[in-house]
């Protein structure tokens, strides 16, 4: 498998998993930030980190937005995604003295290796050393992959619109930075509440493919409104609940920190900020968020 592509989607792949609602006539992936000062509108995408790029020929004036501004806002500066994948790397082990025979049953050890077999092709002989929230993610993108093979070795959205701002010499910047996003990834929960997570994965992969599949249809269909649904949408005795701190620690707590950071970033030039699609609505979205400080926000569709 190749690591360094699975890696550089591992460190973007989770956002996309965290959306609240929007009034039903404000319903779009490509907002302009206009008001409270600014000289000229900055805009706000949402991305999906496993589309290809081609799907921005559907979005009606994405491309024109970009080409407005004149600095690119991400999640992430992948400029140097060699160094983050190896600090990634460094953090992903699990603490010495703990293995999956420690954290799992016999009968579970045997589920989870069979399932890194079947899609990863190797199993925990070669990938126990791994923490199970890295293991969780790599099924889950494999998986994806595996269900929707139109995924290349083609740039993806975010990676696409960086590439672009650095071929018009235009300055990238990122709201996180690696050690952000590795704790949200592998050290925001214990050990055994990933080993728990991970199994629960593992034991209901059909859980896994309906969740894909909704996100998937909502997404092409540009429906924000459908995707806040789908995140929080109920399940009748779900297996594998989140709590509340951990949808926080995924979604609202870093809105929060990034909403401190736009006002200055967007009062020095025109940006356009393409984050995952899940941050933008809702009461704890960058929307409402963006909104409370003065600035118009507005669907552009």
């Amino acid at each position: 498998m190749n690591y360094s592509k699975s890696l550089f989607v591992i460190l973007s792949f989770f956002v996309f998993l965290s959306c609240t609602a929007q009034p039903k006539n404000e319903n779009s992936l490509l907002w302009e930030v206009s008001g409270n000062g600014l000289e000229k509108p900055s805009y706000l995408f949402g991305t999906h980190h496993l589309i290809p790029v081609s799907f921005l020929d559907s979005v009606a004036g994405v491309h024109n937005a970009f080409e407005k501004t004149e600095q690119t806002v991400g999640e992430l500066d992948m400029s140097n995604m060699a160094e983050m994948q190896m600090e990634m790397m460094a953090h992903s082990q699990l603490p010495e003295g703990v293995t999956y025979e420690s954290l799992l049953s016999p009968e579970e050890v045997t589920q989870l290796d069979s399932t890194l077999k079947n899609l990863l092709h190797i199993g925990l002989d070669q990938l126990g050393t791994l923490k199970p929230s890295m293991l969780s993610n790599l099924i889950s993108v494999t998986f994806y992959q595996k269900h929707y093979p139109t995924i290349s070795n083609e740039a993806n959205i975010d990676q696409y619109f960086q590439s672009e701002a650095i071929n018009r010499n235009r300055r990238i910047i990122g709201l996180e930075d690696t050690e952000d996003q590795i704790y949200v990834l592998l050290n925001a929960q214990t050990i055994e509440r990933q080993a728990e997570m991970l199994i629960c994965m593992v034991q209901n992969p059909d859980l896994l493919k309906e969740q894909m599949d909704e996100l998937q249809e909502a997404y092409h269909s540009q429906d924000i409104n459908a995707l806040y649904e789908l995140s929080v949408k109920e399940t009748p005795n779900d297996p594998c609940p989140s709590t509340e701190e951990e949808k926080n620690a995924l979604n609202k707590d870093r809105n929060i920190k990034w909403l401190e950071k736009l006002p200055a970033i967007m009062a020095d030039k025109p940006s356009f900020i393409a984050v995952g699609c899940l941050h933008l609505p809702g009461e704890v979205g960058l929307i409402e968020g963006l909104r409370e400080q003065g600035y118009n926000v507005e669907p552009v569709n």
